[in-house]
């Protein structure tokens, strides 16, 4: 199936060519690694925001128009050609005490950066616009070789940005994502508990 953008550029997934690294060692996966992708342990932890009255958090959902489908069998039709009806914003938002959040999801193989390439500039518009209007931004950073997950204020990520415009670098040195951002511990329920780490950034009451 063809998915194509509103300007009619073909879309094609990102396959991480940027930040390939040679693959490790395979390793048995523990109870707390199961080798499930970032999604799917967000989307698992959001179910267990809502199932426990925490918290409602949603994957945004893309929409796309259809333009071409044919139907090889009756009961079947398959969709040949698609397109993005508009560019995309972040990954999730939500609510929480009366607070919209915000966050994007990302994951890179690389050991000691995170490449900014893997932001768009209309999401870090839209995040900034999140935070101009009281809401909370952030995002969520896995490094895919060492299995840590870290929580960054979108503010620190819009200063790299800017500062990669200006001619600076083009990656967040992980010690830096260390240093301004948390790591988030993988549990069993919550998986990723994003929201632990938003009560002690903010303050909020943890009864």
């Amino acid at each position: 199936m063809a998915i194509r953008y509103p300007n009619g550029k073909k879309y094609i997934p990102a396959q991480n060519t940027q930040d390939q690294a040679p693959k490790p060692a395979q390793k048995k996966l523990d109870y707390s690694n199961r080798g499930m992708t970032l999604e799917e342990d967000l989307n698992e932890t959001n179910q267990y925001y809502i199932e426990n009255n925490i918290a409602i958090v949603h994957k945004k959902p893309t929409p796309v128009q259809i333009v071409n489908v044919s139907y090889p069998k009756r009961s079947a039709a398959v969709i040949k050609e698609a397109y993005f009806k508009q560019a995309s914003t972040t990954d999730y938002n939500g609510v929480y005490k009366g607070r919209y959040i915000d966050f994007e999801a990302k994951e890179t193989k690389l050991l000691t950066s995170f490449p900014l390439k893997n932001f768009h500039e209309h999401q870090i518009i839209h995040m900034q616009n999140v935070l101009d209007h009281g809401g909370i931004a952030f995002i969520i950073i896995r490094f895919s070789q060492t299995e840590e997950i870290y929580y960054l204020p979108a503010e620190t990520l819009i200063s790299y940005w800017k500062q990669m415009l200006d001619g600076g670098r083009k990656s967040i040195p992980k010690k830096d994502i260390e240093r301004f951002g948390d790591l988030i511990p993988i549990g069993y329920a919550p998986r990723i508990d994003y929201i632990k780490i938003m009560k002690k950034k903010f303050e909020w009451d943890l009864s």
